[in-house]
């Protein structure tokens, strides 16, 4: 047997990976391990991971199943390799999970709430239909465990009326099976007209349209029949009587004449009166097109289920109690609140369901403990699926695959720390090293200098990015990666680089100061979060604590002038508000660079007026592959065409037509300076600089592409497939043409999906807005960003309603000292493993 384990592989072999702007890339990566795989934005980090590595583990695995089975999975696109030796099985999780649907909430994704509806059904109180309470039982649960088909199959008698009744099972605590409210479903919600949307100005008159419902089709002599009815349709809304409006919205449905005068003639006819509300309700049940449906959408708001108050259960589900708490009670529990819950579930347990009880609590603890960890300890377990944070989700994702205990699996894990404090990131950490522990591989795409220290093993992508990237530059442990002359996170990693853009005290003055005072608003009661004008303000706290709250849901619509019972102080006017979020640009390939930064528009006015184009009697309108004059009639100016090949994926290949450039062939015989509009767009944004001197809006446009760090980007690059990081510098790009002076910037997490290196970057553009008087905000966790602050806040001192507090508000060397921060800590972690200089900071 020892024979047999040292000729056990010891590494993955990837050989000659060309994936996207790979180049031939090979390394190996050891099995069992902990292997990180780092480079600046767009260096190919997730072309070797997800595209090669991912991507074939998958395949392999899928050619394991029938045909049939393969025909029903979405599969991978082949990798292009020239060999990998010793793969596992590969699991991948996303930096973007999908996002869930209304009809799942955390209990559902983390599959807690299927052992909440088991303790309910078992280990619950249940009434019999004469209103008796019965005690727990074991007969309850012996009961449950007979077949369907037995007559018996879950029959218990009430011991006070001898009643046979059937006890719920766990089908009854589910609110998207048998427990779900009548009224919504199950859903929580229920959609109900508005009367400020169907009559948004009161000022108006009927006959001057004061309702918009009845200006639908088959409903414009709605004001007609209304004054047969009794009402003034010539005075303004808000002046009718009372009885009046009652008729307006909700009139009896009767049949009146109405005289008509058209052509010079006057017609009588039978109309029957449909009031605002039923114009609506009629109208929806005879749409069936698309367009339609949206038209009379405007028309309605979602707002909590009236029956259920958004608890998403039916009554009867209500009467069996837990430990006195009912499944809506237990539902708004939060994950640490329902870990101490289990305590007091077993204390209160009878002797004889004792067994029983610690059994289900203890699958309940394994579920609990690794969410935990992860730091979303906040989260309740009614909260819906579809509000949660790219971040959350992706903790969530983590947290189920590590519970299954499987063993042999390559975890592949895409930025992972996406959104995550680093008290969070700890936690995370934990999770890795357990997964290794059962005989599992990791590997991470990561820019996080915490967990890069971390790993066993780190491969290195670059030097830089697109065309310039796709090499090996380094790899190997910490100290060899440290040593690597070629490496360009070698210095983020020894510390040997001054991190603050900034090097002396940025003059916070009073009179600059603004402050948001926030009342009531999710788990923020009372707080006052205090900025300054013409300052770096970052905004930073683990997840949950309220950053959100405060900044985006606070803050900006009360200087947007909404209606808010949160309050503004001080120096708070500002000419414009500026929000750039990690959002991606675009939802399909037709989004490029060249049409978001409109300089497209520039491309087509330059190729229209060439003399060759006039010649042909060209446009502005030919030189677009979104119209059919210009686009390749074989992709429609896709550049790509979908091949289905039955039981293989589908294949996406390069247009055969077109070679990929999108254009037809007319298009593409006119040239500038000797290059097609196509070849223009295959061009970096760096090469292209040179090539457009003399076109002033064009080369403004590339220079602030450049400036900020997306030099690499092909003029004619996807959006979709920008990460977060190159999303928000394009977003930003739009701006920096303009004066900056009283406008304030707000950053949703800038950071994601960026190297230390581009965070430099866009530290030095943040810096260039300010000194030409622009107000930034940024929510982060970026320790580097951190550094880089002028004026901090710092949320806490944890998640949910554990949080909601400004712990700290001041200076980063204020923070650094304070003792009750979380930040603070890790603030001071990371000082001392960079051996940074502290004064040199401060």
């Amino acid at each position: 047997m020892s024979e047999i384990k040292e000729q056990l592989p010891k590494e993955i072999e990837v050989v000659g990976a060309k994936a996207n702007n790979l180049k031939d890339v090979s390394v190996s990566i050891p099995l069992h391990k902990m292997t990180v795989i780092t480079g600046v934005s767009g260096s190919g980090k997730s072309s070797l991971a997800m595209d090669t590595i991912y991507a074939e583990g998958n395949r392999r695995y899928l050619n394991a199943l029938s045909a049939y089975s393969r025909r029903r999975i979405e599969q991978k696109t082949q990798a292009e390799f020239e060999s990998i030796k010793h793969l596992p099985s590969t699991i991948a999780l996303t930096q973007r999970p999908e996002v869930p649907s209304i009809r799942t909430t955390v209990g559902t994704l983390t599959e807690i709430f299927n052992i909440i509806r088991l303790m309910f059904s078992r280990l619950g109180s249940h009434v019999c239909p004469n209103g008796h309470r019965m005690e727990p039982t074991l007969l309850v649960s012996k009961a449950m465990n007979f077949p369907e088909t037995n007559p018996l199959a879950g029959i218990v008698d009430c011991p006070f009326c001898g009643m046979k009744f059937k006890a719920p099972g766990a089908i009854n605590f589910s609110f998207n099976a048998d427990g779900a409210c009548l009224q919504c479903g199950g859903s929580g919600e229920e959609r109900v007209i508005e009367i400020s949307k169907i009559i948004p100005d009161e000022n108006l008159t009927l006959r001057e349209g004061a309702v918009l419902s009845w200006k639908l089709p088959g409903r414009t002599q709605m004001p007609l029949l209304a004054q047969e009815l009794g009402v003034r349709i010539d005075i303004p809304y808000n002046a009718l009587s009372i009885d009046e409006k009652n008729i307006v919205l909700y009139g009896p449905s009767v049949k009146k004449k109405v005289v008509i005068p058209a052509n010079g003639k006057i017609f009588n006819l039978d109309f029957n009166y449909e009031n605002a509300f039923l114009a609506v309700e009629n109208s929806i049940k005879n749409t069936t097109n698309e367009t339609g449906m949206l038209r009379l959408n405007r028309f309605y708001s979602t707002v909590k289920c009236s029956a259920c108050n958004g608890s998403r259960f039916n009554q009867a589900a209500l009467t069996t109690l837990l430990s006195s708490k009912n499944i809506v009670e237990v539902s708004a529990m939060d994950l640490q609140e329902l870990s101490d819950f289990s305590a007091k579930i077993l204390d209160e347990t009878i002797p004889e369901m004792k067994q029983l009880a610690k059994k289900l609590i203890m699958e309940l603890k394994e579920l609990i403990e690794p969410l935990l960890k992860l730091g979303i300890d906040y989260l309740t377990l009614d909260r819906s699926g579809h509000t949660l944070s790219t971040g959350e989700l992706q903790r969530i994702q983590l947290a189920r695959t590590i519970r299954n205990e499987i063993t042999g699996i390559l975890y592949v894990l895409d930025e992972p720390s996406v959104g995550l404090h680093q008290e969070n990131i700890d936690g995370l950490l934990k999770i890795v090293d357990k997964l290794i522990s059962q005989g599992n591989t990791v590997l991470i795409v990561e820019h996080e200098i915490s967990m890069i220290r971390k790993a066993d093993y780190i491969i290195e992508i670059g030097p830089k990015a697109g065309d310039l990237g796709g090499e090996l530059i380094a790899s190997g442990s910490l100290n060899d990666v440290i040593k690597n002359e070629q490496s360009i996170i070698a210095k983020y990693l020894n510390g040997k680089i001054n991190l603050r853009q900034y090097t002396h005290e940025c003059n916070l003055k009073d009179e600059d100061q603004f402050s948001i005072n926030v009342h009531n608003k999710h788990n923020v009661k009372k707080v006052k979060a205090t900025f300054y004008k013409n300052a770096l303000n970052v905004v930073t706290g683990l997840s949950g604590s309220g950053k959100t709250t405060v900044v985006l849901d606070s803050l900006i619509p009360a200087l947007h002038g909404q209606n808010t019972s949160d309050t503004l102080e001080g120096n708070y006017q500002f000419d414009k508000i500026v929000e750039i979020d990690a959002t991606p640009i675009g939802k399909n390939i037709r989004s490029t660079v060249a049409t978001y930064t409109n300089m497209m528009d520039e491309l087509r006015k330059i190729y229209a007026s060439l003399p060759q184009s006039k010649n042909q009697k060209y446009t502005i309108s030919n030189f677009s592959y979104n119209n059919k004059e210009g686009a390749c009639p074989y992709c429609e100016g896709m550049g790509r065409i979908k091949m289905d090949v039955q039981y293989l994926p589908d294949m996406t290949e390069v247009c055969p037509n077109c070679q990929g450039r999108r254009f037809n062939e007319k298009i593409l015989s006119i040239k500038w300076k000797g290059y097609t509009i196509a070849d223009v767009m295959n061009l970096s944004i760096n090469e292209a600089i040179t090539i457009f001197n003399e076109h002033k809006n064009m080369k403004e446009t590339l220079n602030i592409l450049n400036d900020i760090g997306l030099g690499y980007l092909k003029i004619g690059e996807q959006t979709p497939s920008l990460s977060g990081g190159e999303a928000q510098r394009l977003k930003l790009s739009l701006h920096l043409k303009k004066q900056f002076k009283n406008t304030l910037f707000v950053f949703d997490e800038p950071s994601i999906g960026l190297h230390p290196d581009d965070v430099q970057t866009l530290l030095k553009v943040m810096r260039r807005l300010i000194f030409k008087g622009a107000t930034i905000i940024v929510i982060e966790h970026d320790l580097d960003i951190m550094i880089n602050a002028d004026h901090l806040i710092d949320m806490g001192p944890r998640g949910g309603k554990y949080g909601g507090q400004v712990i700290y508000s001041g200076s980063i060397k204020g923070l650094i000292a304070d003792k009750k921060s979380i930040t603070a800590k890790h603030l001071r972690n990371y000082i001392n493993s960079m051996n940074l200089d502290i004064q040199y900071i401060l």
